[in-house]
């Protein structure tokens, strides 16, 4: 099969990796119907994160079921299947309460390499979950979406304790960001401040549901977000990018009593003790248990009430991954969908 492989940062190459197959007997092997490009990608891509050998990539990822182990028994060949970025058995007990992406036997998809033609999926029973039928060809995106930007901007809003009558900042304009947005809205937050620089992510987060747009960063964010709040801050805060700078900037726009969900992976992030302390303001967050929400996103997208798809704004052909990745590095593209 084509997958792609990272050899070094910018060094993104598709070639022939050998097919998966069937390693325990609850595994399922996929056929997929489409990948994507993640923002988490571009930390190795420059060199951020180190790449240390030829590298296999991806971790999003939905298709057809084309073969399963002795022991699978919650899909079969020939569904359309939805997996997170972490495989789990969604029976332990971490699994039970909600936290699958931390299974004591969770497996980082990102290991298999998803940004490819065909996928090994461990734990299948415990990851995968199928959709009522086959798919228009449309609503392939969105469902790609669920395998992680959506879920992790839905975990991010729940983190936050979004509900009803609350206000919501959400740092950070890229794709999880953008569906951290669209998860406010469903969840019936009053008022969502989108903060952003960039006109198209500033129309798609008005589309998704944002009433306001900011597009101060750091202190100057911090201080517009209070503007708009009575000089309170947010009740809950988005933080969907990973650096000392938004983290920062996501604690110091909630007001004391509010809630943090942060879902950007953390680089380089060092909290000062003393101004928590007095900040007062709740931290949840982490690697997000897209399972827990797979069967409501599913739903929500099968029936057409949402159309997290539209985070996606380039589609390419796997062979041209590449181009894919310095389309997000360069910020020409939110998202960008390979089609294997």
């Amino acid at each position: 099969m084509r997958g792609v492989v990272m050899y070094a940062p910018g060094d993104v190459r598709v070639e022939e990796r050998e097919d998966p197959r069937i390693l325990a007997p609850t595994d399922a092997i996929l056929r997929l119907s489409a990948t994507c490009v993640c923002g988490s990608d571009l930390w190795p891509w420059r060199g951020i994160d180190r790449v240390t050998r030829p590298t296999p990539m991806g971790h999003e990822y939905v298709g057809v079921v084309e073969q399963v182990g002795a022991d699978v028994r919650n899909v079969k060949v020939g569904d359309f299947v939805v997996g997170s970025f972490f495989a789990s058995d969604n029976t332990c007990e971490i699994c039970l309460a909600g936290y699958q992406s931390r299974c004591i036997h969770a497996y980082p998809m990102g290991r298999e390499g998803t940004q490819a033609e065909l996928l090994r999926v461990p734990l299948a029973d415990g990851t995968l979950v199928a959709t009522p039928g086959m798919p228009d060809a449309d609503l392939i995106p969105s469902f790609l979406a669920a395998s992680d930007v959506l879920g992790t901007g839905w975990f991010a809003a729940v983190a936050a304790e979004v509900g009803p009558g609350k206000t919501v900042a959400v740092v950070g304009d890229g794709a999880v960001g953008l569906l951290g947005v669209l998860a406010a809205k469903q969840l019936g937050a009053e008022r969502i401040i989108a903060m952003s620089r960039h006109a198209d992510r500033q129309a798609l987060a008005v589309e998704f549901g944002a009433t306001d747009i900011v597009t101060e960063r750091g202190d100057d964010g911090v201080a517009k977000v209070k503007e708009l709040t009575g000089g309170l801050g947010a009740h809950s805060v988005i933080e969907a990018v990973g650096t000392q700078e938004s983290i920062m900037q996501a604690i110091r726009a909630t007001r004391p009593g509010g809630h943090v969900g942060y879902v950007g992976v953390l680089h380089d992030v060092q909290l000062p003790g003393e101004e928590l302390f007095f900040s007062g303001v709740h931290l949840h967050g982490g690697p997000a248990p897209v399972r827990q929400y797979l069967p409501e996103l599913i739903d929500l997208i099968w029936n057409r009430t949402i159309d997290p798809g539209k985070v996606f704004d380039l589609t390419l052909p796997l062979d041209q991954a590449a181009e894919g990745y310095r389309a997000m590095d360069e910020r020409r593209a939110i998202k960008v969908l390979l089609q294997p």
